[in-house]
């Protein structure tokens, strides 16, 4: 990524767009976009990115994240993964990325390509295997040093949970030790399904977090089916999370996300999709 001081009008714009959305514009939208974690359909989506868009699009999706891989893309292929979005329009509010986007030799290559899709969150998916509280610590000031550098180009880090996050270090859950270290405009990214699969509670979190719960990983948990099951199959109280996700969290999208099922995953994302609705009527 070319390093310059001067953006075009047209990039300025773009980062305006990037802002996260305030309560009073959520509320005068009416409701919040429903969106698809890509990697529920990653075989599709390894074979045809396009393609797998514009099929997700056709059930109705309003937006997708793509998920780590993206960042081995050509800002060529970026290009054209936008402009197959615009055309269908689909959105893309955040990218899942690895530990390697958020520094400094990998931070300009994610932004470029974040920059291209139009995306407002740069999201850690995993930060590895941390043991300590005090590795948990370094995990908080890796992001803010990250979100410095991409704040001051119109872009926020993010920060995606999965169990691990919730089982105790020396008492202190590490995403308690993530959300007390890090800036508030770090985005706390909820899986609700891990959240659950550890014992938490995912209601309490969001309320615990006001303003930070800007997006969450709609996949759901049971004893049994453990992950493989679909939206409205598993223990999440459901409306109970968006209740609270849209009166404090500060949501801004939801993803549906899935690691399987039953189903075929594009049949899968679907039937989810018309679950989500029928509860949401």
């Amino acid at each position: 990524m070319k390093k310059t001081g001067i953006y075009s009008r047209r990039t300025f714009l773009g980062f305006l767009a990037a802002a996260p959305l305030s309560a009073a514009t959520l509320a005068a939208a009416k409701h919040v976009p429903i969106g698809l974690e890509l990697y529920s359909v990653r075989e599709d989506l390894a074979k045809d990115v396009a393609g797998t868009v514009r099929q997700v699009a056709q059930m109705g999706y309003q937006c997708v994240e793509f998920y780590a891989p993206y960042y081995k893309w050509t800002p060529g292929e970026a290009k054209k993964v936008r402009r197959e979005m615009d055309h269908l329009g689909v959105r893309c509010y955040s990218t899942h990325n690895d530990p390697d986007s958020f520094t400094p030799e990998g931070i300009g290559k994610a932004m470029e390509l974040n920059h291209i899709l139009g995306t407002r969150y740069i999201v850690m998916a995993s930060a590895g295997e941390v043991s300590t509280v005090d590795g948990w610590k370094r995990v908080a000031e890796t992001l803010n040093k990250a979100n410095h550098t991409m704040a001051a180009h119109g872009l926020h880090a993010g920060y995606h949970n999965h169990d691990l996050e919730w089982k105790p270090v020396d008492g202190q859950k590490p995403m308690e030790i993530l959300a007390a270290n890090t800036d508030k405009s770090i985005m706390l990214q909820l899986d609700v399904g891990t959240c659950l699969e550890a014992g938490s509670d995912p209601v309490v979190w969001i309320r615990s977090n006001p303003g930070r719960i800007r997006s969450l990983h709609l996949k759901n948990w049971s004893p049994q089916g453990e992950y493989r099951v679909l939206f409205s199959e598993g223990v999440a109280p459901w409306k109970k999370i968006f209740a609270a996700a849209e009166s404090v969290g500060g949501v801004e999208y939801y993803l549906i996300e899935q690691e399987g099922s039953r189903y075929s995953e594009m049949k899968t994302a679907k039937l989810c999709l018309q679950e989500y609705r029928k509860l949401r009527a």
